[in-house]
């Protein structure tokens, strides 16, 4: 049983260090891409997506990472570990450039790993993580959702968990039509700017019954009293537990905000939004940006004359 806590309580809130990232998903969107190669893997550009959430987590502070995985994810184990053989042909030709990208994600932060078992969900998933958590705060990160690394979403969240202590969830304010693709949270105002009171969740509501326009994102700073109650979760929409659904309990017996955030966000779980997340990011690199720019700007000027709809061949 929750005992509920009073907003007036002064919060008596240790730092946060931890971080879980749930990366246990099947990846069924892109096959067959991900037949062999696990989702998170796919290439952002030269970088695979998980790494962009590690190195998100690791600039806001969260030196102790746990990796939920599932069967087939040993390519995430590899690519956070030491390619000593790699390593050193790199080092032998003088390659300091390529060392450091091979080394950098090893060094990013204390990274652990645990297989999830059964797919039984976001809030299982989260719930595989207790034994290594603790009875600490801790912070969840999905995978599918790239933060730009100029946004500070994170940090805000871990203040707003110091300065109140129970959970934090970042929202994202969606249109009518969308929300029914996201858990949706009901709100109230707080006296912080951007910061809102969350009383109450639901997962994926039809935009007639949807309690805002508020959208929850792949972020999250819990309390690890989410454990208890995803302990005594039944299975949700699909059949899965759903960490909405513990969400839901707490923001009725305890403290729960979100944090609005109004900046760049990419979803690559989605293929139009993946391919949009190479290109905006591939444009963005000062190395890539300037030659890659010119060549888009020609291939959609080449789209967009009349001798391509006759099917001319588009210059590579």
């Amino acid at each position: 049983m929750i005992t509920p806590r009073s907003a007036a309580t002064p919060p008596s809130s240790p730092a946060v260090r931890k971080a879980v990232v749930p990366a246990a998903g099947l990846g069924t969107r892109f096959l067959p891409a991900t037949k062999a190669t696990p989702k998170e893997m796919l290439p952002v550009v030269d970088k695979p997506a998980i790494q962009y959430v590690v190195e998100e987590a690791a600039a806001a502070g969260l030196d102790d990472i746990l990796m939920v995985t599932g069967r087939h994810k040993r390519a995430i184990e590899d690519h956070f570990d030491h390619a000593f053989e790699l390593e050193q042909a790199l080092a032998a030709k003088g390659d300091t450039v390529r060392l450091d990208a091979v080394r950098d994600p090893a060094r990013l932060a204390d990274i652990h790993h645990i297989r999830q078992g059964d797919p039984l969900g976001l809030g299982h998933a989260v719930l595989c993580a207790r034994r290594h958590v603790g009875d600490q705060p801790f912070a969840v990160l999905l995978g599918d959702d790239l933060i730009d690394p100029r946004e500070t979403l994170l940090s805000r969240m871990l203040e707003v968990r110091e300065q109140h202590a129970g959970s934090v969830v970042a929202l994202m304010e969606v249109s009518p039509e969308q929300i029914h693709l996201y858990g949706c949270a009901a709100v109230e105002p707080s006296a912080d700017a951007g910061v809102v009171r969350v009383t109450g969740l639901v997962e994926k509501p039809p935009r007639e019954h949807a309690p805002s326009s508020y959208a929850v994102i792949g972020r999250y700073v819990l309390d690890p009293a989410v454990f208890g109650v995803l302990d005594r979760t039944p299975p949700g929409r699909g059949g899965e537990i759903q960490l909405t659904d513990a969400l839901q309990e707490l923001a009725t017996h305890d403290i729960v905000h979100g944090v609005v955030f109004t900046g760049l966000r990419y979803d690559t779980g989605d293929k139009a939004d993946y391919l949009r997340t190479v290109v905006r990011l591939a444009c963005e690199r000062p190395d890539l940006g300037p030659e890659f720019i010119a060549w888009l700007k020609g291939f959609v000027a080449a789209l967009e004359s009349p001798g391509h709809e006759d099917g001319e061949t588009l210059a590579a």
